[in-house]
């Protein structure tokens, strides 16, 4: 994700749902949340298939959490934000703290994270890394998360990524058992959405 040029009044809000309207800071220390328009796009389609009513959702590379709180607004039942910047995970949970939605805030890098057990499987899985990470390090967060328990057999995973940075030109490489969906563009934005063919084993099973 992008840097913002300043620290002060930087917002951005709460599109729909419940918590519609409410405004949540952002850091100045390198974190930009997903725009509203590309927001909008994303949850528009999951508000269909497969709904957000009930959803678990873990949101990697949380920054202000925009991803995850949307979600929460817009019904899902419980949702995990994990963050490495220490700073942005202080601004994550004033956020928290103002929506109101409950939520649950992890420090440390979302490898790390993923390696360990998972508290609970997910139904939606929100990862938006800085421009540095490569597509490859995010797909072996992902292979980690479905080893680990992290993901329901039917999980859905949205993959946000600039044109730049560390995007393949041949689309993103997703370990198994997720499969690409579709893809999005919008600008210099893309959006990569994939889901589970098949069960997500645990670790114990891949040994």
């Amino acid at each position: 994700m992008p840097f913002v040029r300043s620290e002060v009044g930087a917002v951005t809000r709460i599109i729909a749902g419940r918590a519609r309207g409410r405004r949540l800071a952002v850091p100045g220390s390198g974190t930009r949340p997903t725009s509203d328009r590309v927001r909008e796009a994303l949850f528009s389609a999951l508000d269909h298939d497969p709904g957000l009513e009930g959803a678990a959702v873990l949101d990697l590379c949380a920054g202000t959490g925009a991803l995850g709180l949307e979600a929460l607004s817009r019904g899902a039942a419980h949702a995990l934000f994990v963050e490495s910047d220490r700073k942005a995970a202080g601004v994550l949970r004033r956020n928290l703290a103002t929506v109101g939605l409950g939520g649950e805030v992890r420090l440390g890098p979302a490898g790390t994270v993923l390696a360990g057990p998972a508290p609970r499987p997910f139904d939606l899985v929100l990862v938006d890394p800085p421009y540095a990470v490569t597509d490859d390090e995010v797909a072996a967060w992902l292979h980690a998360a479905a080893t680990h328990g992290w993901l329901a057999d039917d999980a859905v995973v949205i993959v946000e990524r600039g044109r730049s940075g560390g995007t393949r030109a041949a689309g993103f490489p997703w370990p198994e058992p997720l499969e690409g969906v579709r893809e999005r563009r919008y600008g210099d934005t893309v959006i990569h959405v994939g889901g589970c063919y098949g069960p997500a084993m645990p670790a114990e099973a891949q040994r």
